[in-house]
């Protein structure tokens, strides 16, 4: 399956991925008229099963109001009423969502950072748990590398399928996921740098371009929009200059405060201040080295930009060669 990346997992990205013999996801934190439009595109592309990301908490538990809770429950509600097949979740509580999504025969997924949390998403009935790794780019739950707590949340969450998340852009990954117990796995980076996803060009081909060892995990540096989430991204222009200053907290960071461009969406234009959260979509119109570009560890394995339908078919061919080694 695709992460379902915010407002960059478009229908086509997720039907692509579908049509190919994954999962794939559509990003649903918007507006609800904008979550019917893109389940109603995508359900004109496939007729695959498919799947819908939501982030329960976006600015975390203590800086929620009750308007982005009740927003939160409207998205939610709406991914249920339309019967999309996977309901995908993160950074939150799954268990108010279990019986509803069930009833109307939706499947619960949930991504963890931690094995106890692993172990109590199986226990509030979850279809699947998705295991995050610490290699995971975006906003990343989990402290430890994927490959020292997986085999652990597979034996918290039996009979529970988890999914492994993080640092895994090849079939070799994917393989090594299999073995150690996951039942699928759960892909981001290597679909920015897919062509369907509706990606700055820029910050696609950062990512086909990119090395481990550029990418920078931080609690501090992109806080703006949701606070005391660490994330995962790129190095870039932001990056340096809050590096060259010594790397201050917020508040007293270089540039603190300028809007750096502007993304339009199908809803909105929305002012981008510098050190806010998302990822520059192909309307951003500010420079994208301004903006985060959230990458993994798994950018090693990615060269190119692609179609995701290739991409699944090449990653499906090279795990399993691996697997018959």
């Amino acid at each position: 399956m695709n992460v379902g990346f915010a407002a960059s997992a478009v229908p086509e990205l997720a039907a692509a991925v579908s049509k190919a013999g994954g999962l794939g996801v559509l990003g649903l934190g918007f507006p609800v008229e904008e979550i019917q439009r893109r389940v109603s595109r995508t359900r004109e592309l496939t007729n695959r099963p498919f799947g819908g990301n939501i982030i329960i908490a976006t600015f975390a538990s203590p800086h929620d109001t009750d308007e982005v809770r009740d927003l939160r429950r409207r998205q939610i509600a709406k991914v249920i009423e339309l019967r999309v097949p996977v309901l995908v979740l993160f950074w939150g509580d799954p268990a108010p969502f279990v019986e509803p999504a069930h009833r109307a025969g939706v499947k619960v997924l949930i991504q963890v950072g931690t094995v106890q949390e692993a172990a109590a998403a199986a226990k509030a009935g979850v279809d699947a748990v998705i295991m995050q790794g610490s290699e995971a780019g975006g906003h990343v739950k989990a402290t430890q590398s994927l490959w020292e707590t997986l085999p652990a949340a597979v034996a918290a969450a039996k009979p529970t399928a988890v999914i492994a998340s993080g640092g895994i852009g090849n079939g070799r990954g994917i393989a090594r996921a299999l073995a150690m117990g996951a039942q699928g796995v759960s892909l981001g980076t290597r679909f920015v740098a897919s062509e369907e996803a509706w990606i700055h060009p820029h910050y696609k081909r950062r990512v086909a371009e990119a090395s481990a060892a550029e990418t920078f995990y931080s609690p501090d540096l992109y806080d703006v929009g949701w606070k005391d989430a660490p994330h995962r991204t790129l190095k870039n222009k932001t990056y340096r200059q809050w590096d060259a200053a010594g790397r201050p907290p917020s508040g007293q960071r270089p540039g603190e405060g300028e809007v750096i461009g502007t993304l339009h969406m199908p809803w909105a234009d929305i002012p981008w201040r510098r050190y806010a959260v998302g990822m520059p979509t192909a309307s951003f119109d500010g420079d994208p080295e301004d903006a985060p570009m959230w990458a993994g560890t798994s950018v090693d394995a990615v060269k190119n930009v692609k179609p995701a339908g290739e991409i699944v078919r090449e990653l499906v061919r090279d795990a399993e060669a691996a697997l018959r080694i």
